[in-house]
């Protein structure tokens, strides 16, 4: 069962849906792809990033669930998705500007969660301590 849905990331639409049996969102590759690059070709660009990155190619396979999709045309069209790690790993991959920031962000957030599982006593951003020892402070 599968609950699909679009959002939109800087007014691009992403089609996206939720699997029941793995509990996790899957996202269309394409519709990201195209969001970060604008290519008017998205398929060939996908093609040659797995050209340039035989890593990624390599891992291809086991990071992509075809879904179904209802198209514009009113058909069913079956197309690569990915769980959000996928997801993460392709971006890695986009050498565009558009996605630079995005990767910046990723960096951003790999070296403060690095650094807390390295000194746990360390908050991770964006939670706030509500023990005691805090609020002595």
């Amino acid at each position: 069962m599968s609950n699909e849905q679009i959002k939109l990331f800087e007014n691009s639409p992403i089609r996206n849906y939720w699997d029941d049996d793995a509990e996790e969102w899957f996202f269309c590759i394409l519709d990201i792809v195209q969001a970060l690059t604008d290519t008017k070709d998205v398929r060939q660009y996908v093609k040659r990033m797995r050209q340039r990155e035989p890593e990624l190619n390599s891992v291809w396979g086991t990071i992509c669930t075809p879904h179904q999709f209802l198209s514009s045309d009113g058909k069913m069209h079956s197309v690569n998705c990915s769980n959000i790690a996928g997801i993460l790993r392709i971006i890695m991959a986009v050498p565009s500007p558009k996605a630079e920031p995005f990767k910046r962000w990723l960096s951003q957030v790999g070296a403060e969660r690095i650094r807390q599982m390295q000194d746990p006593s360390l908050p991770i951003e964006g939670q706030e301590d509500n023990s005691d020892e805090t609020a002595i402070r």
